[in-house]
This record gives C-alpha cells, sequence and structure tokens, in this order.
C-alpha cells in the first residue's frame, strides 16, 4: 500500500471552494480515493489546519479529519528525533525556505519512505519528493 501525506494546502484547498487550488486538489482527490492508497498526516498539519480554520465554517471538518486519522492509525506524533532533524534542516534554510512545520514533514516523509504529498506547495518538490496537483 503507497502512502500520501495529507499536506495542509490540500485540506484547506478541499474545504474552502473559493479557494484557487479548490479544483484541483478535488481532481487530485478522487485518484486517491482508491484502496491501494493510505492518506496519512502529522499531528503538526492537522494542528496548522486548526489554526488556519478557527473562524471558518468548516472547523469542525478538521476535528472530523483528526479523529478519523487518529482511529484509523493514520495520525502520525513526530518523533523527537523528527523534530530535532528538522530544526537542524530549519536552520540550514533548506528545501527553498520552507517553514518548520514542513521541515518535520519532510522528515517523517523520509523516514517512512513517503514520496508522494497531497499538496502543491513548491517547497516540497524542492525537498525532492512529488507534489499532486
Amino acid at each position: 500500500m503507497r502512502s500520501v501525506l495529507l499536506d495542509t494546502v490540500g485540506p484547506l484547498a478541499l474545504w474552502e471552494d473559493t479557494d484557487q487550488w479548490h479544483a484541483a486538489a478535488e481532481l487530485a482527490m478522487v485518484a486517491l480515493n482508491v484502496p491501494s492508497i493510505r492518506l496519512v498526516t502529522t499531528l503538526f498539519i492537522l494542528l496548522v489546519c486548526g489554526n488556519a480554520a478557527s473562524r471558518k465554517p468548516y472547523r469542525s471538518d478538521v476535528d472530523l479529519l483528526r479523529r478519523k486519522m487518529a482511529a484509523d492509525d493514520r495520525l502520525i506524533v513526530p518523533l523527537e528525533s523528527d523534530v530535532a532533524q528538522a530544526w537542524s534542516d530549519y536552520g540550514r534554510e533548506g528545501a527553498g525556505g520552507a517553514g518548520i512545520v514542513d521541515h518535520v514533514s519532510f522528515t517523517v516523509m523520509r523516514r517512512l519512505g513517503i514520496t508522494d504529498a497531497f499538496t502543491n506547495d513548491r517547497h516540497f518538490k524542492v525537498a525532492g519528493f512529488n507534489t499532486l496537483f
């Protein structure tokens, strides 16, 4: 089974129908809706989603996603070593100036052998990953 990391940009684009990436994200999600693909995410990504959606009508969708991911063992809690490596990479300004949460995602993805991310964030491409919309 192939794992795909659900990045912040992906669900926010799906939830916000006025988002510039909404249509592309919807098409990409349809392609991912097959049994051979397992969507995963990190606690940190969901924290960012929660902040972004705090005053939006889809606020409850973030919590629902968190509960579903946790129940299906698809919510990854980064290890202390993931966070330490991410801060090291962040300090070197790697991946074209990516933020710390992205660096944590990159570290987790490398550790777990994940190559694809449900996002269009260019930082993932710079870090060597495939973006799906």
